[in-house]
């Protein structure tokens, strides 16, 4: 089994030979980890079950924790999941490395489709998947929405989306979420929604769609063939919990639980007390996307950039990996170039900036990044 190096490790080996200039304060925003404190809400949930570590956790999750996540959806989104329409996992990212294993076992030519440019952890589960790859590219002249292919499309098992968008904080009009649901049908694919970023956005009134709250409205009451993944991860500034889920399909979902028994990916008894607290909670919710809306509106009045979700920017430069060089050696800036996150030329020539610290921070480097774009 071969992977691709991860984005991170080609950005390391990029910027090993360059010296950045030690008169600026450095800024690195080239990781979506978010640079503020875990909420005291969450952090002393956790430290007041530490006694918890002596028992052995259920890989399917306690009930404290799933019923917090149903309610969650049920808030959020306004639909309201049967106990067997959920599953708790350690995050998002082991489910998106194995859940693919797992449905493309027993297909003779497995095939996944994934949006172009992906989380890489979608690319290394249809290597171990040992699955044909489609990419579904998103480019600027579609204002990267997802190029549709239907002869792809056709014979492909799973279909991955990531909406809100991870690199482009692009984003789906229910139109567009409903048309990818015909496809599913129409062709008896499985549909996931990556949806890690649907907590931060900017307008309260028009927020980010779950791929589930569309189906429902389309009255597909069993979801067949569409499933969610969500994380606590961005939301609640915790991605050290490791707390996620997948919600849809529950006959999807009963035996990819039965499945989950064998992997070892119980979540630890204190997580998911502290996890629970968190998916509860939408107070520290609301401050910490804040945060990150003050941000995002910087963005808007320093590079006259709008972005309705997501805290990353996807910007055009003349060519991404000299930028990235130019930015960390002249500016002790640190950035991702675009085409570590894509195949076939997509993410070329643009650079990925991701707005995870505090504001000022982020007006200092986005005045830098003026001059580059």
């Amino acid at each position: 089994m071969q992977f691709e190096k991860y984005p991170f490790e080609k950005l390391r080996e990029l910027l090993i030979s360059v010296q950045p200039n030690s008169n600026k304060k450095a800024i690195d925003l080239t990781i979506g980890e978010p640079q503020f404190e875990t909420p005291e809400i969450i952090q002393s949930r956790l430290k007041n079950t530490t006694s918890l570590l002596r028992k052995y956790p259920k890989s399917a999750g306690e009930d404290i924790l799933k019923n917090s996540m149903i309610n969650f959806v049920k808030k959020r989104f306004d639909v309201e999941l049967k106990n067997s329409e959920l599953i708790p996992t350690f995050g998002t990212r082991e489910v998106l490395f194995n859940f693919p294993q797992f449905l493309l076992f027993d297909k003779k030519e497995p095939k996944i489709a994934f949006t172009n440019p992906f989380y890489q952890i979608y690319e290394g589960s249809a290597i171990a998947s040992r699955a044909k790859v489609h990419h579904i590219n998103l480019n600027p002249k579609n204002n990267f929405r997802p190029e549709i292919d239907e002869n792809e499309l056709a014979n492909s098992h799973l279909v991955i989306l990531n909406f809100p968008n991870n690199p482009t904080a692009s984003t789906l009009s229910r139109k567009e979420f409903e048309h990818w649901i015909e496809l599913s049908r129409k062709y008896n694919f499985v549909i996931m929604n990556d949806e890690c970023y649907s907590e931060i956005y900017i307008d309260e009134k028009n927020k980010p769609l779950s791929i589930l709250e569309v189906a429902r409205d389309m009255d597909i009451a069993d979801f067949k063939n569409i499933l969610a993944i969500n994380s606590i991860s961005k939301r609640s500034s915790a991605p050290g919990l490791r707390s996620g889920f997948i919600a849809g399909d529950e006959n999807i979902l009963r035996d990819y639980g039965q499945y989950r028994t064998y992997l070892g990916t119980a979540i630890p008894l204190p997580l998911q007390m502290a996890s629970a607290e968190a998916w509860n909670d939408e107070v520290h919710a609301e401050k910490i996307r804040a945060v990150y809306r003050e941000n995002l509106k910087l963005a808007k009045e320093i590079l006259e950039i709008e972005t309705e979700a997501t805290f990353y920017l996807w910007l055009p430069v003349k060519n991404d990996l000299q930028t990235t060089i130019d930015l960390y050696r002249n500016e002790n800036l640190k950035v991702l170039p675009g085409r570590y996150l894509g195949r076939n030329g997509a993410g070329e020539n643009f650079i990925r900036v991701a707005l995870v610290e505090e504001s000022e921070k982020v007006r200092e480097a986005l005045n830098i990044l003026k001059k580059y774009i």
